[in-house]
């Protein structure tokens, strides 16, 4: 099937090469020059696990190509919209802009289908009520074309994966069963390795599709500030809040994931779209049913102040050229994206407040150095960690995970290290003469 896909960031890219995986004809549309030139060479713009192969395959047997010509949507009969949909600045709510210019370069390029109408499949994450504007838009412009929102559910470091074999599909269809029927039976054909595997596929009104992403990011959220709220309680209490995490975790109502206590989330999704999601509650008129968004919010940022508090307390109550290792920038191991990550977040409050910071990351180091020229970037754990006064790990990288304190005490002036992520062993950091401190949690707890 001749695919377009609209949009080649993170999400789009992704897509493209594993549809071209999946055996389809895909073109990639896109406005950056600079970034087309590179997928164009089978190169990823970001870092991601297992892209650059599918790119390389696709590029190589002529399934995937990339341009910024958008005259290349005439023949699809599919067009999958992935573009992006920040904060809009000043306000909450979601910049549309985005999706509305992809819609109009469909209407102005795309072409009728000898097998029936063209299909556009939503990807973008947006506040609920686009889909039938869309679906509006297009028949005012004359366009044949059934509309299927389509949500995303991909994680930085896992996106190969979670579009090749996700827990579940979601589409979301309009109320007109004949209509609806042909995008399903059109999303099913091009999506058929999926559909073939099992994988549970949810068949839904454009509303609850919608909804889908911003509701599952909003309650991973709230699970995230939940157990980092515990963790300014453990700190004030000296409890432990990993072996609380633990305790909770095995009751089967709850689980175990996302209780990690940390410095917060952040990242190009769960951020914005939480917000963006109680700015449409508000525009609805039920803006008090997501008020407890607003503390979820509160409680993440609260946990960059903490950090720096802690690294101050550590330091002995000022930050003035005290020399601060930093390891890690991006906002999640395993992926090279800065967008609102705490880590960096955090490096840029203690420069702020006179520390000498020293800071390492595998992969988003280049970025970092573009966007924080202010900030001494270097290229290894152990170039950072000579001669550092105190050590902040602050995503949680393999290699920083499985430091040797003790060698690690060999480098730096003083041995004090903030464990952001609480993945380190506490027994073992202080075992080899360490001062650790993690995040609600001030040493193992027990024997």
């Amino acid at each position: 099937m001749k695919i377009s896909v609209i949009g080649c960031g993170y999400l789009g890219a992704v897509h493209a090469a594993c549809m071209a995986d999946f055996g389809h004809d895909v073109v990639g549309l896109d406005i950056d020059e600079r970034k087309v030139a590179k997928l164009a060479a089978g190169v990823p713009s970001f870092h991601e696990p297992g892209l650059e192969p599918l790119l390389q395959q696709g590029v190589a047997d002529g399934s995937l190509r990339f341009t910024t010509d958008k005259t290349a949507l005439a023949g699809a009969r599919v067009h999958f919209i992935a573009v992006g949909t920040p904060q809009r600045g000043g306000s909450y709510a979601a910049d549309m802009s985005y999706v509305w210019t992809a819609v109009e370069d469909i209407i102005a390029n795309a072409s009728p289908s000898p097998d029936g109408p063209i299909v556009v499949v939503g990807k973008s994450t947006v506040p609920v009520g686009t889909a039938q504007a869309v679906a509006d838009r297009l028949d005012e412009a004359g366009v044949d074309a059934v509309v299927v929102w389509n949500p995303e559910f991909l994680r930085e470091g896992y996106a190969v994966q979670d579009t090749q074999r996700p827990d579940r599909v979601v589409y979301g269809l309009p109320d007109d069963r004949d209509r609806g029927e042909i995008g399903r039976a059109v999303v099913d054909e091009v999506y058929a390795p999926i559909i073939e595997a099992g994988i549970p596929r949810l068949l839904v009104n454009y509303p609850t599709a919608e909804l889908v992403k911003v509701a599952a990011n909003s309650f991973l959220a709230t699970k995230i500030s939940f157990i980092n709220s515990m963790a300014e309680l453990c700190d004030a209490s000296g409890a432990d809040v990993s072996r609380l995490a633990e305790a909770i975790g095995h009751d089967d109502r709850i689980g175990s994931k996302f209780l990690q206590a940390g410095i917060g989330f952040g990242g190009g999704c769960l951020p914005k779209d939480i917000r963006a999601f109680m700015a449409r509650a508000g525009e609805l008129g039920v803006d008090q049913s997501l008020t407890f968004l607003r503390e979820v919010d509160s409680i993440n940022m609260r946990r960059r102040d903490h950090a720096v508090d802690l690294a101050s307390e550590m330091a002995g109550g000022r930050l003035v050229g005290v020399k601060v290792a930093v390891l890690g920038l991006t906002f999640k191991p395993d992926s090279d994206d800065v967008r609102d990550s705490p880590a960096l977040d955090i490096a840029g409050r203690l420069w702020g407040r006179g520390a000498n910071v020293v800071a390492t990351d595998p992969a988003g180091a280049d970025a970092v150095r573009l966007a924080r020229p202010d900030l001494q970037i270097v290229d290894s754990a152990e170039e950072a960690l000579t001669g550092a006064d105190l050590v902040m790990l602050l995503t949680a990288w393999k290699d920083y995970v499985e430091l040797d304190p003790a060698h690690a005490k060999s480098l730096v002036a003083t041995p004090r290290i903030i464990d952001g992520r609480n993945v380190l062993d506490p027994r073992a950091w202080t075992d080899a003469g360490w001062d650790y401190r993690g995040m609600g949690r001030r040493s193992s707890s027990i024997w």
